[in-house]
């Protein structure tokens, strides 16, 4: 292996960073300029080359800004002293509440850190059996998603542990969306179309909602992740939607959250409904003409009091 080979393996590419640490593209430039880090090399083709260690740093970072720290006060920070901030933020549990929450996904976690795949996929479909659909949402999903989260950022998952997690809780909830989609549809409930704006990665809160929906009679119309607003609106014509659902995660800024959902407001028919669910702080203050859903039970009371016109 060449020296050029060496340093080209041990870096990577700024969408091979943006895909790792969920920090955007642009992002990256900007506090490149502003911060001056991170601090990529370039590659032979004169494109950033970031080494894996300023990776391993932005991850920390990123850690951080989930939990609510400003840009401005974490991106100078040494290693040493995100691991501190690291260490104050994450290092216990905040009430019974929080303990008792952990205590019940615990079995979960313990399977995904040893590394038991197949057994973590198979107690998952017995709790849909055993709970049924919408309580193993409420019940089992959600809290075991905030454990999958805070345990990520406190280091104590590896990155492949949290794509695991995602995988599996994704398959295990597709069939149980398949099997609840046969029961039929209800004529009276909306059609809804289920997407996420562009910088938005996760799928996972749109399969859960969908799955509530389902089970009120909701005809879905998935469409995944980063999906341009043009496509929304073509897609809502195209399928005769009548809700069009967005999941926003709490990586997101609220300018990637609010100027979007004002711009799709103003682009939507005002008769088709506009709802808007998740963890970004940001959709506190939604546009007008935005229908904020606090949680999952919330949003199977919302599509199951919504008539469809002429029904």
């Amino acid at each position: 292996m060449t020296e050029a080979t060496r340093a080209s393996a041990a870096t990577l590419g700024i969408a091979a960073v943006e895909r790792d640490t969920g920090i955007a593209k642009d992002t990256l430039r900007v506090w490149e300029r502003r911060y001056g880090f991170p601090r990529p090399a370039r590659d032979a083709a004169g494109d950033r080359a970031y080494p894996t260690e300023q990776v391993e740093h932005l991850r920390r970072i990123k850690r951080l800004l989930d939990a609510g720290h400003r840009p401005a006060k974490v991106v100078g920070m040494s290693v040493a002293q995100l691991d501190a901030l690291l260490k104050d933020t994450f290092g216990a549990a905040t009430g019974s509440a929080a303990a008792s929450a952990l205590r019940a996904v615990a079995p979960y976690i313990e399977l995904l850190t040893r590394h038991q795949a197949d057994a973590l996929h198979h107690a998952l479909s017995l709790d849909v059996l055993r709970l049924g659909l919408a309580d193993f949402v409420v019940d089992v999903v959600a809290p075991l998603n905030r454990a999958v989260g805070e345990a990520w950022m406190r280091g104590e998952l590896q990155v492949h542990e949290e794509h695991l997690y995602t995988e599996i809780i994704q398959r295990v909830l597709r069939a149980a969306i398949a099997a609840a989609s046969r029961a039929g549809f209800d004529a009276r409930h909306p059609r809804v179309l289920l997407a996420t704006l562009p910088h938005e990665p996760h799928t996972l809160g749109l399969l859960m909602a969908e799955a509530m929906l389902v089970l009120e009679g909701c005809r879905c119309i998935q469409l995944g992740a980063q999906v341009p607003l043009s496509d929304i609106v073509a897609a809502r014509t195209a399928h005769g939607a009548d809700v069009v659902a967005l999941s926003f995660s709490a990586v997101l800024s609220s300018a990637q959250v609010l100027e979007p959902l004002a711009e799709l407001r103003a682009q939507l028919p005002a008769a088709v409904a506009l709802w808007a669910g998740g963890s970004a702080p940001a959709l506190a203050r939604a546009p007008a003409g935005v229908d904020v859903v606090a949680d999952f039970a919330t949003l199977a009371r919302q599509a199951r009091a919504w008539t469809r016109p002429g029904a």
